[in-house]
């Protein structure tokens, strides 16, 4: 992490790489150790594209767009925060997922206080709001912000709650488009007393894909996550998978068997979820321990210098891969290749598109 914000030149070069093409966090983070700047790692991209098998120059977000997406966040009251730096959220940077670039509004002083997130359905019953209105008024009275994703239905009644006490809200698409249309006035509210971010530009509208990912930072975001009502398919539950794979607690409150709203969240107290009756069991199962602070840049050991890969390496590492993950120190000891070199072939691979990168760390052929 660095001590100081980045300037306006290495912000928007952050923003260019985050949004070209085959670069996710994981090769972003990659990248930005292995070049030590990301105007650096830019520059070296069509070479790079070029050795892991593209046959056509890669798409590089343009430095007009990225300039157009600051002024953008600017006149809206936002803006972008890099990973690097010192008032992006702490405990989201811990997640191998986290978001190289946030878009941010509002008082930034809450990402450094403890989050729980709440979610649930959008089609929540009166019983579930009024038991999750509870739940965020007496969390929030503790001093946890509460963080949810300003849907309709249980995020709303979340939110509704903790303005007092402070609340985050993570969005699918730009900062300034309001989804849903009715939670206007609270989106409004949560700008000016509270604080809302997404990983999308100003103006861009949320596509079905976006929320997944929103879902991602929700839960990377907080301490701990509490579900109240979620139907078997659900975002709700996605946002647990994702919490789960964060090291986060989740809690779940149970409901009737009758009732499908409840069958998600029943299912993650059989699957090992925390049963939730009270904000109680949160707040005496987190107790006093503070998330672990992790930098961005967290120091690896010292690697031995890479091995350029050759066309050999490729082959024989093309064909240990599968549509099924693997993970690296697997790939390594079957490979016969060091750490070093088959990052760095690695790397090559996903920027071209042949090899996809997962959260966990593990890979496999795109």
């Amino acid at each position: 992490m660095s001590d100081v914000p980045l300037s306006e030149e290495e912000r928007r070069d952050w923003l260019i790489l985050s949004r070209s093409e085959n670069v996710g966090p994981a090769t972003f983070k990659t990248l930005i150790r292995r070049f030590h700047s990301a105007g650096a790692a830019l520059r070296a991209l069509p070479d790079l594209t070029r050795k892991g098998g593209l046959k056509r120059p890669p798409r590089i977000w343009s430095r007009e767009a990225a300039e157009r997406a600051m002024a953008d966040a600017q006149k809206i009251g936002a803006r972008f925060l890099c990973s690097i730096e010192p008032a992006y959220p702490a405990l989201l940077r811990t997640a191998d997922s986290a978001p190289p670039v946030l878009c941010v509004k509002g008082d930034e002083r809450l990402f450094a206080k403890s989050g729980i997130a709440i979610v649930g359905a959008r089609n929540a019953s009166a019983l579930a709001r009024k038991f999750t209105r509870q739940l965020a008024r007496e969390i929030g009275a503790e001093g946890h912000v509460i963080v949810s994703g300003l849907a309709r239905g249980i995020d709303t009644a979340a939110h509704e709650a903790a303005i007092e006490t402070g609340t985050i809200a993570v969005v699918a698409g730009g900062l300034d488009v309001i989804y849903p249309p009715e939670n206007e006035a609270l989106h409004a509210a949560i700008c000016a007393r509270g604080a809302i971010v997404s990983e999308q530009a100003p103006g861009t509208e949320p596509k079905a894909d976006f929320f997944p990912r929103r879902n991602r930072i929700i839960s990377g975001l907080s301490r701990a996550l509490i579900v109240v009502e979620a139907a078997l398919r659900s975002g709700s539950l996605i946002t647990a998978r994702f919490a789960a794979e964060q090291g986060r607690e989740v809690f779940a409150a149970p409901g009737s068997p009758l009732d499908p709203r409840c069958e998600g969240t029943n299912r993650l107290i059989r699957d090992g979820a925390t049963l939730l009756m009270s904000s109680r069991d949160v707040l005496e199962a987190l107790g006093s321990n503070a998330p672990r602070q992790m930098s961005f840049l967290e120091p690896d050991p010292p690697p031995l210098p890479p091995r350029e890969p050759d066309a050999a390496d490729m082959r024989h590492v093309l064909e240990l891969l599968s549509p099924n993950p693997i993970d690296i120190d697997d790939l390594a000891r079957e490979s016969g290749l060091d750490a070093a070199t088959l990052s760095a072939l690695l790397l090559e691979l996903s920027l071209a598109g042949r090899v996809t990168r997962h959260a966990d760390g593990s890979v496999s052929l795109a």
